[in-house]
């Protein structure tokens, strides 16, 4: 029987070998219409003036918006080993940054209270030494806290939060280790949770020396989209437990008097939204109806939030909010170092264009070396006696 294929070649068919070459369409044969720019003096020139003109504007404005913002920062981390328990004292000012219109007169104080059953206060007293327009915030802020490591962000149990009563077996695997103890589910479960700033800001900054108070809230501090997002629980109290960390707040356990409610605590939301970069703020009041007169102002800190174990620190942070946001010059400073680099190189094409112009296509910058001729007619001349040879 004659074999219908010969070895190392395409089966013969009535068609004939089937052929590998490419279809004759200008995309695969890379005929698609194409336009390549010549960049030349002339050329670039007008788009970097022009990127000069619109950045340089936009990078004064952004400097300018932030100047305005007029802010105080405390870090309050040392408060409990450096402030005295029996009078306010100045505070280092390594630990003070302020930006306002007018110069501060007082420095910024602190003092440490203990109360009867042992729990610690940081009071701090500052200046406030113009009239600030609404809105006003309170942030706190911590410093070397990540909490954009993979495993921190994902350690939560969505449904949970949603309010459904999941069994401990349906729990999200990504809330370990704080998922149960004593064989009862944790709620709500995860490091996140379990790791939230707990430190209590009074909700207003008392005057002092005929200052009157100002009073702040925490409502509405969280993202709206949060609000939605976070639904009452569905649990019976006694099949849930706290977090560790929370033993503080809820000594004996959840009963149906103290069960949070984490659709209406703004806090957890605040806290749940974890921050991109190990420094970060988040706000815990605010008043965005009333302006803050000049004068002298007390704000309560009750300490609970250890730092030493992550080696951070937090700070007490007054402020006021802009176009853009914060007081950040990065922003507006990195637009005119784009337009300054725009206009130098500008400056240099122009003089280029001036002093030393080039018209296009010009043959004398397609000088060759006599020696690099001579390689050439060489490797030329070996090439035609080999392919006599062959």
């Amino acid at each position: 029987m004659v074999s219908l294929f010969r070895r190392g070649k395409a089966p013969l068919t009535k068609e004939g070998p089937t052929s590998k070459k490419p279809p004759n369409t200008a995309f695969r044969q890379q005929r698609l219409k194409a336009w390549q720019p010549i960049l030349s003096p002339q050329s670039v020139l007008p788009l970097l003036i022009f990127v000069a003109c619109i950045f340089t504007p936009i990078g004064i404005g952004l400097i300018v918006g932030a100047t305005k913002v007029q802010d105080l920062t405390i870090d309050y981390s040392h408060c409990d080993t450096k402030a005295s328990t029996t009078a306010f004292a100045d505070i280092p000012k390594k630990y003070i940054k302020y930006h306002f219109k007018s110069k501060v007169e007082n420095k910024p104080q602190w003092k440490l209270t203990k109360d009867e059953s042992g729990e610690q206060s940081c009071e701090l007293q500052f200046e406030i030494p113009n009239d600030i327009n609404k809105s006003v915030f309170i942030y706190y802020k911590l410093t070397n806290f990540y909490q954009n490591h993979r495993r921190y962000v994902q350690s939560f149990d969505t449904k949970q939060i949603l309010g459904e009563s999941i069994k401990l077996d349906d729990l999200d695997t990504s809330c370990s280790p704080i998922r149960s103890r004593d064989d009862k589910i944790i709620y709500p479960c995860g490091l996140i949770a379990n790791s939230m700033f707990n430190d209590t800001f009074s909700q207003v900054l008392s005057g002092i020396d005929g200052t009157g108070d100002y009073n702040l809230t925490n409502k509405h501090i969280s993202w709206s989209i949060d609000r939605h997002r976070f639904k009452a629980t569905k649990y019976n109290v006694s099949d849930i437990v706290p977090p560790p960390n929370w033993m503080k707040k809820y000594p004996d356990g959840y009963t149906d008097e103290n069960l949070p409610d984490i659709h209406t605590w703004e806090e957890f939301q605040v806290w749940m939204r974890t921050a991109a970069f190990p420094k970060f703020y988040k706000l815990a009041l605010k008043n965005e109806s009333a302006p803050l007169p000049k004068g002298k102002y007390q704000m309560n800190i009750e300490l609970n939030y250890p730092i030493s174990l992550f080696g951070g620190t937090k700070s007490f942070v007054l402020t006021t909010n802009g176009a853009i946001g914060g007081r950040n010059m990065s922003l507006g400073v990195l637009y005119l170092i784009v337009a300054g680099l725009c206009a130098l190189f500008g400056i240099v094409f122009l003089v280029k264009l001036i002093f030393q112009p080039r018209a296009m296509g010009d043959h004398t910058y397609l000088n060759f070396h006599d020696d690099e001729n001579e390689d050439y007619e060489n490797i030329h001349a070996e090439n035609t006696t080999l392919r006599e040879i062959l």
